[in-house]
């Protein structure tokens, strides 16, 4: 925080690391506004409305495609990532789930891991073939909608 005095004897403050959007552990986070709209408070509180109506617009997307085809994880991801520009709490849940998504691929790279899923996909893709086979000796090459009752 500043004075803004220029006078002898004046002393100017620092300021802090919240006001300068770092933490207390100089890790980033809080607004990443321009300076020009942190200096007005009205100017402030309007861009961060702004940014919330924006992400949350964009969340709801993202939930309203989970159901339906389009990429809603992504989306939502994205709209966290609108609000994680403003908000804190936004940037402290990307960051655990950034960490999380880290830990599970380096997880599926473990040669144990890789071999397990490696082995049911062969089996899986085993069960297909065989009922595929099945389907194909009962019917011959027919499409199911074409099948009169045998």
């Amino acid at each position: 925080m500043n004075t803004g005095s220029d006078e002898p004897g004046e002393v100017a403050v620092v300021p802090d690391k919240a006001e300068t959007g770092e933490g207390p552990d100089g890790d980033g986070l809080g607004s990443r506004a321009p300076e020009f709209v942190k200096q007005r408070r009205a100017l402030h509180l309007s861009w961060r409305v702004g940014v919330f109506v924006i992400g949350l617009a964009v969340v709801v997307a993202g939930i309203i495609m989970l159901p339906l085809p389009g990429p809603g994880w992504v989306v939502i991801f994205g709209g966290m990532a609108i609000w994680a520009t403003e908000f804190v709490w936004a940037q402290l849940v990307l960051r655990w789930t950034k960490r999380k998504v880290t830990e599970a691929a380096q997880k599926a790279l473990d040669p144990k891991v890789r071999r397990r899923n490696i082995t049911l996909t062969v089996i899986g893709l085993v069960i297909i073939g065989v009922l595929a086979g099945i389907y194909l000796w009962k019917f011959g090459v027919v499409a199911p909608w074409s099948i009169k009752d045998q």
